[in-house]
């Protein structure tokens, strides 16, 4: 694997990763994203996601995504020797991230009251589905499972079905995100304070916190009204017209935020006189009768292609967009512009094309990833 890399904000930072699956390895991967030297220890078996399809020519594509521009080196941490060889790593790194069950590190023997002893200066990080305390924090969790039990299935589907799941393993990502920001600012914070001689951090990330604090909408709307959110399908759960709608070729989506966006709504489907109407006279009203708006929206819609609705909408300055499938999205103009995909430099994927973190930074130019590890590629390396 190819260490040259740009100037990217990272460079130099050393990481050492027990995590498997996707929280922390996508924590990991927008931390390698960005430079970092991410040492990924793993187990003889190696992580779980490498067993995990699809597959193209061999090799997982979920462990290729989220564990691009990594090292892995296999180590037995039930061994005296692999914890030593651990330790010797740890006194070299500047954070930890592991993403095992409370208690599990410690048992394993590279808990943060095991390693802050080798590396006074270490961030650690520890990512789990309810945190180190309360009475959840040794249950079980999966993103299936955090949906649930954050509110998020319960606010997600058709007004009449069930609570729906989230098409994405989203805990998991959203943690994956806090978690990368948490560490970063635990680093800048030792930076300020005097670098490797600065006294390090203990960071404990629950998937079960980071969807409360993602869920903005639904939490404080429940916090300031005492009321439980519940689903509302296609459309926002507070304004109108937000919201997706049918279109004779497919869906269109709709933001009306204010009163002057929703005049010119009305003046293009011709319905002009619902201005006038008390029942649309706020942002408030308008979401309580909704469904008669939509009734008149998709009356006009229903004989309308999506690209014709979309440009007229567009032209008169009332933000719309067609609802796209993740093919169109990954293909779209704007995503080319971007240069959301970029290519994987790896001889056992040709020609692959991965999607990179989101934020672009200025005097970095982004032209390739570096490429997931083989199982224990590193080991001699960095163990030697």
């Amino acid at each position: 694997m190819s260490d040259k890399l740009p100037n990217l904000p990272l460079a130099g930072v050393r990481v050492v990763d027990f995590s498997r699956v996707l929280s922390g390895p996508y924590c990991t991967a927008l931390l390698a994203d960005m430079g970092a030297e991410v040492i990924k220890i793993e187990s003889p078996t190696g992580d779980d996601y490498r067993h995990v399809a699809p597959f193209k020519n061999g090799e997982s594509a979920l462990f290729t995504q989220v564990n691009r521009g990594k090292k892995s080196v296999v180590v037995d941490l039930r061994t005296p020797d692999g914890q030593k060889a651990v330790r010797h790593l740890v006194s070299t790194a500047d954070a930890v991230v592991e993403n095992f069950r409370p208690g599990v590190a410690s048992r394993l023997g590279v808990g943060w009251d095991d390693l802050k002893s080798v590396n006074s200066s270490l961030v650690f990080l520890s990512i789990s589905g309810f945190g180190q305390t309360g009475p959840w924090a040794h249950k079980a969790a999966y993103d299936v499972i955090i949906q649930g039990l954050c509110g998020l299935m319960s606010v997600t589907g058709q007004p009449d079905g069930p609570p729906t799941l989230v098409g994405e393993a989203v805990a998991d990502v959203v943690a994956g995100m806090f978690g990368a920001w948490a560490l970063t600012t635990a680093l800048f914070e030792r930076e300020r304070k005097g670098g490797r001689e600065a006294p390090g951090r203990y960071i404990d990330l629950s998937m079960f916190d980071s969807m409360l604090s993602f869920m903005v909408t639904s939490t404080t709307a429940s916090l300031f009204t005492g009321e439980v959110p519940m689903r509302v399908g296609n459309r926002h759960p507070l304004s109108a017209p937000f919201g997706c709608y049918t279109a004779l070729d497919g869906y269109f989506s709709l933001a009306v935020l204010n009163k002057k966006l929703f005049s010119k709504l009305c003046k293009v489907i011709g319905a002009e006189h619902l201005l006038s109407d008390e029942r649309f006279a706020t942002d408030l009203s308008r979401s309580t009768h909704e469904s008669i708006l939509r009734d008149y929206i998709e009356k006009w819609s229903g004989a309308r292609n999506v690209a014709e609705i979309v440009s007229v909408f567009e032209t008169e300055g009332v933000p719309c967009g067609p609802l796209l499938n993740v093919v169109q999205a990954l293909s779209s103009d704007q995503a080319e512009a971007r240069n959301i995909l970029v290519p994987v430099e790896d001889r056992r994927l040709p020609q692959q094309h991965l999607v990179r973190q989101p934020a672009v930074f200025s005097g970095v130019v982004q032209t390739s990833l570096r490429r997931a590890p083989k199982l224990g590629e590193h080991t001699r390396e960095l163990l030697s």
